[in-house]
């Protein structure tokens, strides 16, 4: 997830977004990861947080190798019921990030994984939590909110998540896959294209390069970078390869935006600020994509993350709205921005 995009030559700069700026309800949304998916029962509180906090959808990983450790005669749905019911008891919608080949089917989760094996995990998704879902039969007492979109895989561009680099040609192949197997089981099932990173218009020109505009409804982008004027500036260098393959209608999902709080500390991302500046930049960068939302089809943004732990050599520790700290959660100061602002925002 590091990125070390800088300034865009050729791009003008912004304005702070007009006052009559608005945006839907289910625009605004966070990563659900870490402790809220690792011990659900264990956050149960936070997830009522969470849906007080304004956010419309949370975006969470559905991990193939935990769901089908031992093989594909049976999958273990316990974590991701959890992580779905939880969020649904909250008026949330879920984004899942499918992600991982597990290691009967590969080589590593990195591995591209076989076409078979993928379409039946993904249909077995599809028959848990799509329209029909058994998660939602088994749960009368749960407000029904079936999965229709469906991220395959994450930054496919960075070796850490796809090993087989240059990626296109391979990622592809597999995108195409899933997306046959998904409206095979659901017709109106949707597919967000894995979330690009870094230099994220060159991975886009290359996934369409290969074959790759029919193989998803939607692109997504990971644009970390150091100023908020820079996140939209990406969007635009997105928005110019998708013109240029004739795909322009398609929207854009931003399915990761943060700037974590490591200032003073040995954490570097290229792009990291104080909680202040982490409010700030929030703060201005919504603003700015709430401006540009419909000339740009910025369909949603998630903000990363919700919940996360200020420990270890990962500076994303420091990116949660809500923060475990010496055993202790705190409120970082970006929470109450991020409510503000997406009240603001819908209010127009």
């Amino acid at each position: 997830m590091r990125a070390f995009v800088t300034a865009v030559a050729g791009l003008l700069l912004l304005a702070a977004a007009p006052a009559s700026a608005k945006v839907p309800r289910d625009w605004l949304g966070v990563v659900a990861d870490g402790p809220m998916t690792e011990s659900p029962a264990a956050v149960a509180g936070e997830w009522a947080l969470l849906g007080d906090s304004g956010a419309g959808h949370v975006r969470t990983s559905f991990y193939w190798p935990h769901a089908q450790p031992a093989g594909p005669a049976t999958t273990d749905f316990a974590a991701t019921d959890a992580v779905v019911l939880a969020a649904a008891r909250e008026g949330l919608g879920v984004l899942p990030v499918v992600q991982g080949t597990p290691p009967w089917a590969g080589s590593r989760p990195t591995s591209p994984p076989p076409r078979a094996d993928l379409d039946r995990y993904l249909k077995a998704l599809v028959a848990r939590y799509g329209p029909s879902g058994t998660l939602w039969s088994e749960h009368p007492q749960v407000s029904r909110h079936p999965i229709r979109h469906w991220q395959i895989w994450n930054e496919p561009n960075l070796t850490q998540y796809w090993s087989r680099q240059p990626f296109a040609r391979s990622f592809v192949r597999m995108l195409h896959a899933a997306r046959r197997a998904l409206r095979e089981a659901d017709g109106g099932a949707r597919v967000v294209l894995a979330g690009l990173p870094n230099r994220s218009w060159t991975a886009l020109r290359s996934i369409y390069r290969a074959g790759g505009r029919e193989a998803f409804d939607a692109v997504a982008l990971h644009p970390y970078t150091g100023k908020p004027g820079h996140v939209v500036k990406l969007v635009r260098l997105a928005r110019r390869q998708m013109a240029r393959f004739r795909d322009a209608r398609k929207p854009i999902w931003i399915t990761e935006l943060s700037w974590p709080a490591t200032k003073g500390t040995r954490r570097r991302t290229g792009f990291e600020t104080s909680n202040a500046g982490q409010a700030q930049r929030l703060r201005r960068a919504l603003h700015l994509l709430a401006a540009e939302r419909r000339e740009l089809r910025i369909r949603r943004v998630y903000w990363y993350t919700w919940l996360s732990v200020e420990a270890g050599p990962n500076a994303f520790g420091w990116s949660g709205l809500r923060r475990v700290r010496d055993g202790r959660t705190v409120d970082a100061p970006a929470l109450r921005v991020f409510k503000r602002t997406g009240r603001a925002l819908r209010r127009g």
